[in-house]
Parts: structure tokens; C-alpha cells; sequence
């Protein structure tokens, strides 16, 4: 059988480097591997690897100086196969490669998972009762995670203990300050307000760190969650940090990287935000609730990841070909988080 040409342009992958390793690591495979990239994320890259009869999901870091920390598809690897036995739904590990001659950076390959994948929040073509249900999985997705001890699952040791939210708000101020292509007052706002309004308590679970609906898929046909993706932020933390990320979808417009504001959510079938953080509370078990905080920190961290993206775009290194337009989005939530700060209601109008 000839190869076809290992360089592809749809990739960029060298393809025939990647055959090589995978009858290594794998084996028993038959054909080409056709490769195809998914579009979408902003995050590593992440491409479909299929052979005659085998379905692959390749995710690997994206070329370049990186900010240090960042595109850790080890630890996504990591923490994906520990939680494996788990009741949280995640694809099936199969190898993780960090030699370098191969692709050119670290990557992993898991296998696929069927199912769909929404963009954003209001869920397009389902019905009301759908949506409910399917929000109803993700808080109790949510909350299966939470309740899985890290050191039964050997991820003791995945984050440091203590002092979470002082860490953490001092981490992302320094990727601020690392990846600063303009001025954001809003960010520097909240730089000068989170450190000194930490709320007590220091809780720890294993922390998905980016648990939207966008990294979350859905079985193709029943309205439940069958696989958690994109763990590269995943952690020892505070649980309270994924439940005010996963709850900005009420406090951002349909603009705003497929947020909920302005939308008819009794028409829709969605739950409101109280709503849905209840159904959390009682399924994870706990008392404590978020706190203005912890949705302003939410929104911030979002904020200065969007304003890595558009740093990875000017350098030409991003991820996702509409780097530089999601790169826009980062005043947009930093000004969402002083809006919390300052105790307003949510401003309609996009930012100017």
C-alpha cells in the first residue's frame, strides 16, 4: 500500500511519523490513518485519528513559546485515565507520547466518544424538556467529580493543599502580566480587589477548571452527559471554583462565548442560575455556597485566558483560526466581573 503525502495541509501533522508511533503504541491496526482536524477550541489542538475499523482522538500542544503551565496534556492524560473507574464520564486513555521527533510536541490519544458537542448554553435544536434534563446532568456531573476522593484515584498529589483562591488569583495575574497585549482596566480592577476579598474556608476536590458546556458532550440521542473533555486546567482546588465558572452562562450575553443574559430561559427550558446551583448543592452534599467572589475570580480567569489567546494569535501560534476575535472577548468578561464587584446588575449592551 503507498503512503499518501506525510505533510497534510488540513493538519499540518506529519502523518506518517504519527502511523509509525501508533502501530507502536497500539498495534493491531489496519489501513491509513486519516486525520482531521476539530475546529473550535482555543486550547490544544485536537484532531480525529481514524484507521479501518478504529476511531482515535488525538490532543496535543500547540507549536511555540508557551506560558509556563499552560497546554498541559500530560496532566490531562493523567487525570482523565485516574478517573476512568469513576462515575465521571471521560474517554478511555490509550497512550500519551512526550517525545517530541514525533509531532513535534507532546500529545495523547484517547479513544472517541460519540455524541454531540453544543457551542453554547442554549443548547440549539433541542426541546425545552431536553435542555433541562441535560442541565440537570451537568450539575450532577459536576458534583460525581467533586465527590471522588483524589487519593483513592492516585491524584494526591495533583495540586498543592492550601490557600487555593490566593494562589490561584496570584497565578493568573502573573499570565496577565506575561501575555499583556493592551491595556485592561477592568482586569486591573479586579487584580486590586480579589486578594483582598478571599472568602474563608479551603475546601479541596479535583477541580475540572473549565467545566462549560463546551467541553461537555452529550449521548446522541438521550439528554445526559456521557464524556468530560479538555482537562487542562484540572487541579487540586476549591469545588466552589468550578461552580462559579460553570454558573457565568447567566451573567454573560449569547456574544459573550455562548452565554445565557437576555435569553427566554422559562421558553427554553433552562433552569436559572438559582436553580441549577441548587440542583449542584444537592447532589454534591454541601453546605457552603458561592459567593460574589467566586463568580468575579471565575470571570476574571476567563478574562485572562482570553487574553492569552489573543497573545498566542499576534505571536501566530494560535490554536483556533478565530483566535483573534475570541482574544476580543477579554474585556468583555473582565468588565462582567467588576459588574459583580460593584454589586450592578448586568449590562445588556456590549462593551464598547
Amino acid at each position: 500500500m503507498s503512503a499518501p503525502d506525510p505533510m497534510t495541509d488540513a493538519t499540518g501533522l506529519d502523518v506518517a511519523a504519527l502511523d509509525r508511533w501508533m502501530r507502536g503504541a497500539v498495534g493491531g491496526l489496519r489501513g491509513w490513518p486519516r486525520v482531521a482536524r476539530i475546529r473550535g477550541g482555543q486550547s490544544n489542538p485536537t484532531f480525529f485519528v481514524d484507521y479501518d475499523g478504529a476511531s482515535f482522538v488525538l490532543r496535543k500542544q500547540p507549536p511555540g513559546d508557551l506560558l509556563p503551565s499552560a497546554h498541559a496534556v500530560d496532566r490531562e492524560y493523567r487525570v482523565m485515565a485516574a478517573l476512568a473507574a469513576t462515575p465521571v464520564p471521560v474517554p478511555a486513555m490509550v497512550a500519551y507520547c512526550d517525545d517530541r521527533a514525533v509531532l513535534g510536541t507532546p500529545f495523547y490519544l484517547m479513544e472517541r466518544v460519540a455524541g454531540r458537542v453544543f457551542a453554547g448554553y442554549a443548547l440549539p435544536g433541542c426541546t425545552p424538556a431536553e435542555r433541562r434534563a441535560m442541565y440537570a446532568s451537568m450539575a450532577d456531573t459536576l458534583a460525581a467529580l467533586h465527590a471522588v476522593d483524589p487519593r483513592a484515584v492516585g491524584l494526591a498529589d495533583f495540586g498543592r493543599p492550601g490557600n487555593y483562591f490566593e494562589r490561584q488569583v496570584a497565578r493568573w495575574t502573573r499570565q496577565w502580566e506575561r501575555s499583556r497585549t493592551r491595556a485592561n482596566p477592568w482586569l486591573e480592577r479586579l487584580i486590586a480587589w480579589l486578594p483582598a476579598n478571599i472568602p474563608p474556608g479551603d475546601d479541596a476536590a479535583i477541580c475540572h477548571g473549565d467545566y462549560r458546556v463546551g467541553n461537555l458532550m452529550f449521548d446522541a440521542v438521550r439528554p445526559r452527559v456521557v464524556a468530560v473533555l479538555d482537562w487542562e486546567l484540572a487541579t487540586l482546588g476549591h469545588p466552589l471554583a468550578d461552580v462559579a465558572f460553570n454558573a457565568m452562562a447567566w451573567r454573560t450575553l449569547p456574544g459573550e462565548y455562548g452565554g445565557l443574559l437576555g435569553l427566554d430561559l422559562r421558553a427554553l427550558g433552562i433552569p436559572d442560575e438559582a436553580e441549577h446551583l441548587a440542583r449542584y448543592y444537592a447532589q454534591a452534599g454541601v453546605r457552603e455556597r458561592a459567593q460574589p467572589f467566586h463568580f468575579a475570580f471565575a470571570l476574571f480567569r476567563f478574562a485572562v485566558i482570553f487574553e492569552g489567546i489573543a497573545a498566542r494569535a499576534a505571536a501566530g501560534n494560535a490554536a483556533a483560526d478565530d483566535a483573534g476575535e475570541a482574544g476580543r472577548l477579554a474585556p468583555a468578561f473582565a468588565r462582567r466581573a467588576v459588574e459583580i464587584v460593584d454589586g450592578r446588575p448586568p449590562d445588556l449592551a456590549p462593551p464598547a
